[in-house]
């Protein structure tokens, strides 16, 4: 019966084992008490009750929350079924077991295959939908469209029912491929949406034994958890009772969840229970506040503050650097420049080298100043010949020996003439 507990179930035991089985998780014993003709069960720890509505997103793989496990506690879940070939098989594994489980059927497989989703309900399974038509554009399909699958969906598994209100207001997206607009359209109907803790990539195309190592090797990595495998795989089949064994052989314990009713309540927990790890006194945590929008009434300013308001004293005022204090009275002190200092002639060299455009006419206007006028060149040449008559004669006057002592007159080094290049150069 959904909702009743193992300590309960159990009637060989005697009051002191009732007792121990209400207050502690039941023991492997008295599982496999629970599960006549499969004395090594691994059989159902406990039914946990939840409310959709009180935390309406759940799976660390997508969101914050996950379901409030303790430590070594697994959930199964299988999709898209029911498939007969695959899904009867898993079905016969987990009675063998005694193992609940909760299946999110897809509307397609319930329409095809209506006995599948009774023998689910009368295992006492849970069980939820999976849209109409697995569609994996959830994420980005019309919000019209994905209600449409939403409905089609819980119609045809409920229809597939005795008892339409043994459909359970769980569902999985398609793909987990989320979105906000369908995350609040379920949410706003009292539908929780689940994601997962761990998969075990049973839709890929890997080995049955590969399926098997990663459902255990994530299951170790985080301790707990809800675990996502298909039952329309034949490598799920075949990895199934492997999975089973292990759990059973690590001290794993299967937790049933069912929906809360009118008079069904939810299992009582703490917010902090709904964490896949809770923090702990012994675990530090670190989380700055958030920066408030502050908003000012006014808008007046504060002062600038001065050295009273500082509490600089004149006794401590020598402790601070002579030479700064120097440098702050000569710069009070120093005039403003002129404006005639920074003032450049219009027309001169400067400021036609400031331009391109402008630079060969500079370069011409300098070479011209310095090259000799014609006019002044002849004048010059009548000069210098007299004179050089004059010192002729003069030297033949002058006796040979004074000559020869005064030696040979030296070169006369004429001014060399400034280039273009130099001229670039200084530009």
């Amino acid at each position: 019966m959904i909702g009743s507990s193992v300590g309960l179930r159990t009637r060989s035991c005697t009051a002191l084992g009732m007792l121990l089985g209400l207050l502690t998780t039941a023991s492997p014993a008295a599982l496999a008490a629970d599960c006549p003709g499969h004395p090594d069960a691994l059989g159902t720890s406990r039914t946990l009750v939840v409310d959709p509505r009180e935390h309406p997103l759940i799976g660390t793989m997508q969101y914050r929350e996950t379901l409030p496990l303790k430590d070594h506690e697994v959930v199964l879940t299988f999709d898209d079924g029911p498939l007969p070939k695959y899904s009867n098989q898993v079905l016969q594994i987990l009675a063998d077991e005694c193992i609940k489980a909760t299946f999110f059927i897809i509307g397609q497989q319930a329409k095809a295959n209506p006995e599948g989703v009774r023998k689910l309900v009368a295992a006492g399974h849970t069980v939820g939908t999976h849209s109409m038509d697995h569609p994996l554009t959830f994420d980005r399909m019309p919000i019209e469209k994905a209600e449409a699958e939403i409905n089609g969906g819980i119609a045809w598994t409920s229809a597939a029912m005795t008892d339409p209100s043994k459909l359970a207001p769980f569902f999985r997206i398609p793909g987990l491929m989320r979105a906000e607009g369908v995350e609040s359209l379920l949410i706003s109907r009292g539908i929780q949406v689940w994601s997962a803790d761990f998969p075990a990539d049973d839709w890929r195309h890997v080995s049955s034994d590969r399926v098997y190592q990663l459902a255990m090797q994530r299951l170790e990595a985080k301790g707990k958890g809800i675990l996502l495998l298909h039952d329309i795989q034949a490598r799920t089949v075949a990895a199934l009772p492997r999975i089973i064994r292990d759990l059973k052989a690590r001290g794993y314990r299967i937790v049933h969840v069912v929906p809360a009713t009118a008079d069904r309540p939810a299992t009582p927990t703490t917010p902090v229970e709904w964490l896949l790890h809770p923090p702990t006194e012994t675990t530090p945590i670190a989380r700055w506040p958030r920066v408030p929008n502050f908003v000012f009434a006014q808008t007046r300013t504060l002062p600038a503050p001065s050295l009273s308001d500082l509490n600089a004293q004149t006794e401590h005022q020598p402790l601070l650097p002579r030479r700064t204090m120097a440098q702050a009275n000569v710069a009070a002190t120093l005039p403003v420049p002129g404006r005639d200092l920074f003032a450049i002639p219009e027309g001169s060299v400067e400021v036609l080298l400031s331009t391109t455009l402008s630079r060969r006419a500079a370069t011409r206007l300098a070479m011209a100043a310095e090259r000799p006028h014609p006019a002044k060149d002849k004048a010059a040449k009548s000069r210098v010949k007299p004179q050089g008559h004059r010192t002729a004669h003069a030297a033949h006057g002058t006796p040979k020996h004074a000559a020869q002592a005064a030696g040979p007159a030296p070169k006369a080094t004429a001014p060399r003439p400034t280039g273009v290049a130099s001229l670039k150069k200084r530009a």
